[in-house]
Parts: C-alpha cells; sequence; structure tokens
C-alpha cells in the first residue's frame, strides 16, 4: 500500500516538474520575443527618426558648425546671401571623388558671384583627407563631420549626397547618390536664381 503511494506521489511530483519546466521554457521563450520585437522597434524607431529629417524643397537649412581642415569653425549661416552646394563624402566613395572636379571648376568659375562649395567629410582621418585635398588640389571650403552629426541631421544615408541651399538658407534640392557634372550644378544654380527673381518680379 504505501509503495503503491509513493509511486503515486512520485508520478505526480514528476508531473508537477514537467509542467514547471514547461512554463519557465514558455516564459524565458516570451522573453526572448519580446527582447526581439524592442531591438526591432529600436532601429525601426532611429531609421525612421533620422529618415525624416531628410529635408524637402522649401524647408530651412538645418544650422550646424564644423571645423575646416585648418581647425576654424565655419558655420553654415556665415554664408548666407550666396548659393550653397553642401556636398557629403568620403576619400573612398568612388563617386564622390568622380564629381568632385566638377564642383571644384564650377566653384571657381562661380566663387565671385554669390557661390560656394561645403564639402563635409564623414567620419574620416584629418590627415588622409588632407593628403587627398591636396593630391587633386581643391580649393573649396572642407569640415570635418567626425561625429557624424551634420550627416544625421541631413539625414544622409550612402554617399555621395548634394544639397542645394538658396541665398536665404532654404533647401532647393537633394541629391542623393546622382553623379554631379558642371552642367547640373549650373542647371541647379541657374534654376535657383530663376526662381527668385520670378519672385521678387511678383512682389
Amino acid at each position: 500500500m504505501s509503495m503503491a503511494v509513493e509511486r503515486i506521489s512520485a508520478a505526480m511530483l514528476s508531473k508537477q516538474e514537467r509542467v514547471a519546466m514547461r512554463a519557465k521554457r514558455n516564459q524565458v521563450m516570451v522573453g526572448m520575443v519580446a527582447a526581439v520585437l524592442i531591438i526591432f522597434g529600436s532601429l525601426a524607431e532611429m531609421v525612421w527618426s533620422m529618415g525624416e529629417r531628410v529635408p524637402a524643397a522649401g524647408m530651412p537649412a538645418a544650422e550646424f558648425t564644423l571645423t575646416d581642415l585648418e581647425g576654424r569653425p565655419q558655420s553654415l549661416s556665415q554664408y548666407r546671401g550666396k548659393i550653397v552646394l553642401l556636398n557629403f563624402w568620403a576619400t573612398w566613395c568612388k563617386p564622390c571623388t568622380t564629381e568632385m572636379p566638377a564642383m571644384q571648376t564650377t566653384f571657381d568659375k562661380l566663387r565671385g558671384n554669390g557661390f560656394v562649395v561645403l564639402a563635409v567629410n564623414e567620419l574620416e582621418d584629418d590627415e588622409k583627407v588632407r593628403a587627398h585635398i591636396r593630391e587633386y588640389k581643391h580649393t573649396f571650403p572642407v569640415l570635418m563631420d567626425r561625429e557624424n552629426r551634420v550627416a544625421n541631421l541631413y539625414g544622409v544615408y550612402g554617399l555621395p549626397v548634394s544639397v542645394f541651399i538658396d541665398e536665404a538658407g532654404v533647401v532647393q534640392a537633394y541629391i542623393k547618390g546622382g553623379l554631379l557634372t558642371e552642367q547640373k550644378i549650373e542647371d541647379e544654380i541657374a534654376r535657383i536664381r530663376s526662381a527668385k527673381a520670378v519672385q521678387a518680379a511678383a512682389r
């Protein structure tokens, strides 16, 4: 009799242990799923929050201050009154370095006529960037975005990205990945100036 009771008790205990183990496994799985959802949710939120910063035409350009290769601080606002080509680039980016001669030529041609290029380098060493600029004899301002802060501010994903900003500090074009040529740069400048002339005539 006592042996039968012991067998029943053991069986019941074993069943309770199985139930407890199953419940524990379920809790662990639920916790893992929740953790994965939180991680993906955070990533999605980060991507969305950065993506919504991509400036559309007509939006005020976000103000920033970065240092150039000589260590001097330069702000976007100090170029108010000029058309600004804000170009995000890196030395390892072949399309970036391919379009830079066109930027240089246009800068040389129009720098005295209210146009400036601001080349914002992403996350590279000063000496590497300085050597590249010296080798290709670029003379437009090169600004160092060492923490990727300004790139994030402008929603930059992938390089190159070019932002045309008018004399009033308003974004007029956002070009991602498209290779800039002298003609394309000059066409954008002409379009911005033409729109300004139309607005002035309408007043």
